[in-house]
């Protein structure tokens, strides 16, 4: 039997890149009804995470909405990013998705930049589902621990 702590346990959001943020926001906002639920700026990568989501608590899913301070403009098709899952064992679910085939893109380990706002680097791996789509995981142990998930 397998250990379900190497499984994904819930989606955590989506990401798509945007050209400009403030625009992307409004609509969001404005148009779907979604409020700004989480901040993360990468000066160092030059990037800016915005989450968009409808509840108030941070564990809801989100739209990520990727900022890349140097791009104004995608072509269709480039704008989709990745599905983030939650996972409480990252190297366990790894072992377990190695062991039945499925390659791993970006293995398991810390992110290579912190945001500035809390300074912390999540650990993340990426693989891709069968059509090509890119799945990252996050290692989420509980909800007071992880920074993605911690509203106060």
């Amino acid at each position: 039997m397998t250990d379900r702590t190497s499984f994904p346990t819930r989606i955590l959001y989506t990401m798509i890149r945007v050209g400009d943020l403030d625009r992307s926001t409004a609509f969001y906002a404005d148009a779907l009804g979604m409020h700004e639920i989480r901040r993360e700026t990468f000066p160092e990568g030059r990037f800016t995470l915005v989450f968009m989501g409808y509840g108030n608590d941070p564990s809801t899913p989100t739209v990520e909405l990727t900022w890349n301070w140097d791009e104004t403009a995608y072509e269709h098709g480039t704008s989709f990013g990745h599905i983030a899952l939650g996972v409480t064992d990252i190297y366990a679910a790894c072992d377990h998705l190695t062991k039945i085939g499925v390659e791993i893109k970006r293995p398991a380990g810390p992110m290579q930049f912190a945001p500035t706002e809390t300074g912390k680097k999540e650990v993340i791996a990426f693989l891709n589902d069968p059509d090509g789509y890119s799945i990252e995981l996050i290692e989420v142990k509980n909800s007071t621990q992880n920074r993605r998930f911690n509203a106060g």
